[in-house]
């Protein structure tokens, strides 16, 4: 059977030749099938990857970074960083003032009860030369009214009588006294560029007639006094500022500063004011200490120290706003060290947040009466006989004028004073905090 197989396919000897090239053909038919579909596959894979990412690249080739960026980059964060020091830098350079004596903080340099004496003196003259320096007047005296209509060579006997009931406080009696009264009353307002009297200013009664009681309290008597005066230094530049120009009441936006204080037991009326240590300026340090709850949520930290003041004047109504602008604007000091003897520097500061207002209109048509002592008050019928600070004897001008009341949070900087502030205040603080933390 085999050799018949063999014989009939010897008929291939006679194409020996052609063997190879057929074996050849049916290896790559065979090879071709599953080469043609695996290049199928590879193009498939190249379009989605290799061909895509190309696309990519050449659609970000136009958001090339350069070589530089990351230079520039650098730049940018020693920058940010430079302004981050800078703030912290104003901050403290912000409570870095002029001291109202070298000789106390952070402990006296010696012990006698006059240096404290000294600095109440300072104090005052420094009050008083604040209110000169916006060129500032009180209204005409019960003595001086009286004193000029006695002067005065056409005042008959009548005359004097008729005068001396019109300016007493009292409601309305015409008369010579008082075409004398107007014209005093004006004069006075046509001299002065605001209204303002020592008397409503906190601390300056209080170091009248100082009562010593004892080293330690008194050092903290001085210290939160000087805190004091540099807001009340503040207020009367926000003075200078906002009249600027004007030298007159009548003019001016600002006609008149009432009070400035740390608490709210004042009334108002010079004879009636009596100040303690209780009057003083002091740190805020819970809700329950301030003026007011403040909508800042500020309070004394490890950080900052926050003191309430309230300030209240008679201003134009149309001056309302450029007001509270400029007692929360940036205001400028000088600066020697803390011992009073290094180069001088200007810093600024700005440290005033209005917590809280008040405004009232002043109305011309109130009458007025009389204290047993002197003093007077005044109603309004609109306001149900409510007692008011009088304002007979002041010359506003054609204004609309509104008494505003102000309740302001004033924030120091630690790092700025901690040198110099008094151990015993720094202990107070922190016995207070202690107190507010334990639980009842």
């Amino acid at each position: 059977m085999v050799k018949d197989l063999l014989k009939r396919l010897s008929f291939l000897k006679d194409y020996s030749a052609l063997l190879t090239p057929i074996i050849i053909v049916v290896v790559a038919a065979l090879l071709f099938i599953p080469a043609y579909l695996m290049n199928r596959k590879l193009r498939k894979d190249v379009e989605k990857a290799s061909v895509s990412m190309g696309r990519d690249v050449r659609s970000l080739s136009g958001d090339t970074v350069s070589i530089n960026q990351g230079r520039e980059m650098g730049k940018y964060q020693l920058e940010f960083a430079n302004d981050a020091n800078r703030i912290s830098l104003l901050a403290k350079q912000s409570t870095q003032r002029e001291l109202l004596s070298y000789t106390i903080f952070p402990e006296p340099k010696e012990t006698s009860r006059l240096i404290f004496e000294k600095f109440g003196q300072d104090f005052r003259k420094k009050v008083e030369g604040l209110i000169e320096s916006v060129n500032a007047r009180d209204c005409p005296t019960r003595a001086e009214l009286q004193e000029s209509l006695q002067r005065s060579p056409s005042t008959t006997a009548a005359g004097g009588a008729w005068g001396m009931m019109d300016f007493m406080p009292m409601s309305g009696v015409g008369g010579f006294g008082g075409t004398i009264t107007e014209i005093i009353c004006n004069e006075k307002a046509q001299s002065a560029s605001v209204y303002a009297n020592p008397d409503g200013i906190s601390g300056y009664k209080f170091w009248e007639k100082y009562n010593y009681t004892g080293i330690e309290e008194a050092v903290k008597d001085c210290w939160y006094y000087q805190l004091g005066y540099w807001i009340i230094e503040d207020i009367f530049k926000t003075a200078e500022n906002i009249n600027d120009g004007s030298e007159t009441v009548f003019t001016s936006p600002l006609k008149r500063i009432l009070s400035i204080r740390f608490d709210l037991g004042f009334t108002g009326f010079r004879s009636s004011r009596v100040e303690s240590a209780s009057s003083r300026p002091k740190y805020i340090l819970s809700v329950n200490e301030g003026l007011t709850t403040p909508w800042t949520a500020r309070y004394t930290n490890e950080d900052i120290d926050v003191v309430h003041f309230d300030v209240v004047v008679v201003i134009s109504s149309k001056a309302i706003l450029p007001f509270i602008e400029e007692l929360c604007s940036a205001k400028e000091h000088k600066f020697r060290g803390f011992q009073g003897q290094g180069p001088e520097q200007t810093f600024k500061h700005n440290q005033i947040t209005v917590l809280e207002y008040d405004i009232s209109l002043i109305n011309p048509g109130m009458s007025t009466s009389q204290y047993a002592d002197g003093r007077e008050m005044m109603y309004d019928g609109a306001m149900g006989g409510q007692q008011l600070e009088t304002h007979r004897l002041y010359r506003y001008g054609d204004d609309a004028v509104v008494r505003l009341d102000l309740i302001c949070e004033y924030i120091f900087n630690k790092n700025g004073y901690e040198q110099i502030k008094p151990e015993s205040v720094k202990q107070d603080s922190v016995q207070q905090a202690d107190t507010m933390r334990m639980p009842f």
